[in-house]
Order: C-alpha cells, then sequence, then structure tokens
C-alpha cells in the first residue's frame, strides 16, 4: 500500500499476530553449514505479508539494552534481506518518536531476559499501549524467553534469582500462562504444573527449546520448529485439581 497516516508503507498481517518462542537468533547449525538466522523470522516476514526487505526492530529491555547482545544481533542479520534496526530505552530512548518508530516496522522482536524488569521498563515508557496499536494495526510480534512470556498472562521465570518463581505481571493479551526452555531447564516443567494446578495461571502453553507458538488475536494456530525432536504443550488444570499436560506436534520450519 501506500504511505499510510501510521507510517507504515508495507502490507500489514491479516490478523493480530504473535510468535511466542524459545528460539535463538541463530538457527541449529547443520554439519558443515554457515550460519543463518532462525527460520522463525522468516516466517514472521510471511505472516507481516511484506515485501523484498521486512523491517524489524529488536527491543532488548529485558537485558537492559546490553550493548554486545544488541551487536551480536546486528551481526546475524547481516546481509540478510531484513531491514534491522533497534528501540533502546536505557539510558533513554534512541529515537525521537517511539510510537512512530514501531509503528513502521513489519516485525518487532523482544530478547530475553528479565521479563518482570522488561514490563516495568515498558510500563514506565508506555510501551504496552504502543505496543498493543502495533499488534493490531499488523505489525507481527515476537520474541523468546522473556520476549514470549510478556505477550502472556505470566509465567515462570528466573527475573527474581536462580530459583524460578511464578510470575504473573504479562501483558495478558494472549489469555494463557507460557513456559519457555521447557526441556532444558529442570524446574520449568514442575513449576509451570504447580502454576497451573493451583490456579496462579491459566491454562498455559509451554515450548521446549527450538519451538514457537504462532498466534493470531488470542486464538493458538500452530506450533513451529527449527530443529526435529522438540514439541510444544497444553498445561490445564481439570475439575479435581489435576494437571494434565498435552503435546502439540510442530511443524519443521525450512
Amino acid at each position: 500500500m501506500g504511505g499510510a497516516p501510521d507510517g507504515r508503507t508495507t502490507v500489514a498481517a491479516s490478523e493480530p499476530t504473535i510468535l511466542a518462542t524459545s528460539m535463538g537468533v541463530y538457527a541449529p547449525r547443520k554439519d558443515g553449514a554457515a550460519r543463518r538466522i532462525n527460520p522463525i523470522f522468516h516466517l514472521a516476514a510471511d505472516l507481516a505479508e511484506t515485501g523484498r526487505e521486512p523491517r524489524i526492530c529488536f527491543l532488548n529491555q529485558a537485558e537492559g539494552d546490553q550493548p554486545t547482545t544488541l551487536t551480536r544481533v546486528y551481526e546475524a542479520f547481516a546481509g540478510s534481506r531484513f531491514r534491522m534496526t533497534h528501540l533502546a530505552l536505557f539510558p533513554l530512548p534512541n529515537v525521537d518518536d517511539v510510537r512512530a518508530h514501531l509503528r513502521a516496522q513489519d516485525v518487532i522482536w523482544v530478547g530475553g531476559g528479565s521479563v518482570a524488569n522488561l514490563v516495568a521498563v515498558w510500563g514506565v515508557h508506555g510501551l504496552g499501549e504502543i505496543l498493543r496499536e502495533c499488534w493490531e494495526a499488523g505489525v507481527v510480534l515476537g520474541g523468546v524467553s522473556a520476549g514470549s512470556i510478556c505477550w502472556h498472562t505470566g509465567g515462570a521465570t528466573d527475573s527474581f534469582g536462580p530459583t524460578l518463581r511464578g510470575f504473573t505481571g504479562g501483558l495478558g493479551w494472549l489469555p494463557y500462562g507460557n513456559g519457555v526452555h521447557y526441556d532444558s531447564e529442570e524446574q520449568r516443567r514442575p513449576l509451570m504444573h504447580r502454576l497451573v494446578g493451583d490456579g496462579t495461571l491459566p491454562t498455559a502453553h509451554c515450548t521446549d527449546d527450538g519451538t514457537g507458538l504462532l498466534y493470531r488475536g488470542e486464538r493458538l494456530v500452530e506450533a513451529v520448529a527449527d530443529r526435529p525432536g522438540v514439541s510444544a504443550y497444553e498445561v490445564s488444570r481439570g475439575p479435581d485439581g489435576s494437571v494434565r499436560e498435552t503435546p502439540i506436534g510442530p511443524r519443521l520450519l525450512d
């Protein structure tokens, strides 16, 4: 489409879209193959219905906008088809108009770290409202770890120390709990079961490392994976308080 009042110049996703993942910036490396960005980003661009140069903005407030992380992300996207930018909030915003910058993106990706700190910093800067506008306008939102939990009601987090705790301060646009790194950190699964079982969290969707969840609106459409042998799961509470874990088989991305 032509220039729009909100600054976007590409076609937006047909529905509000979120990719909530336990996926790294790079795809798993195959024997002898060069490093490449994770295929989840190409899926995000396809969902955003972009042209040849999708615009992606990286948000790293969960790590306090660490320069070393930003450098690694820029290196990962160098030479790709993506037009990469980032929004920093430490020590102050790096763009003059945060709303206009984010509304002009095709994809906004949120990195991992402390989800409690992430949501708190976003609250100070009004980013929840701005990101909600982006989501409803068709900008594809996504992220890993803290950048996955934040869109949900909450999940299990190490924001408060090495012993994981429940977190219920997510944005809540997706009315589920969210469990990340489900297969790689031993505290994750039992804590998610406990949080759902005692009613702290509603039905939760959880991801092994290398797995992501695609939501259109509030609806879970599918799970996807960047490697074989991993899964997503639905963790729900029965009428008697028992907890049920149901695998959600992912589609393997190219």
